[in-house]
């Protein structure tokens, strides 16, 4: 198997959108029930309005993407394309939407998520703190670091 590149980790843009709705559509877990409930226009508004998305490309190609929403200040998405789990990509990505909420100015990051997922492991592997909203779902927070000065 050839050698891949290292990842290059960049804003999202518009162009972007269709790799990254294609990269959502092929998870296997929390996949979407009905795809028309994440619109391009969500996607739009989370690149600049409402948020700030983040790529990881490898050979050219979009990999796995993360939204973090400024509004909410929340993590409104965080994917990774099935063949590149795994590599620290979406490690990257996380702390990326996260550095820069904070850099926002805010001092607790949230998210849900489904019970005993991957997902659940990741967050909690992550250092995020886990709070059971119902049997099925959870709360995860992040709360800024203090910092030494």
């Amino acid at each position: 198997m050839p050698a891949r590149s290292d990842p290059l980790f960049r804003l999202a843009t518009s162009a972007d959108i269709p790799a990254m709705s294609r990269i959502r559509l092929s998870v296997t877990e929390n996949s979407l029930s009905d795809p028309a409930r994440i619109t391009e226009a969500m996607y739009e508004d989370f690149l600049e309005r409402s948020g700030r998305g983040w790529v990881a490309e490898n050979d050219g190609e979009i990999v796995a993407f993360c939204y973090a929403d400024k509004v909410n200040t929340s993590i409104w998405a965080l994917f990774v394309r099935p063949d590149h789990e795994g590599r620290g990509l979406g490690t990257l990505l996380l702390r990326q939407a996260a550095d820069w909420l904070f850099a926002l100015g805010h001092d607790c990051i949230r998210l849900t998520t489904s019970a005993n997922t991957r997902a659940d492991r990741f967050y909690a592997a992550q250092g995020w703190l886990r709070r059971p909203v119902s049997a099925s779902e959870l709360a995860y927070s992040l709360t800024r670091p203090e910092t030494v000065g």
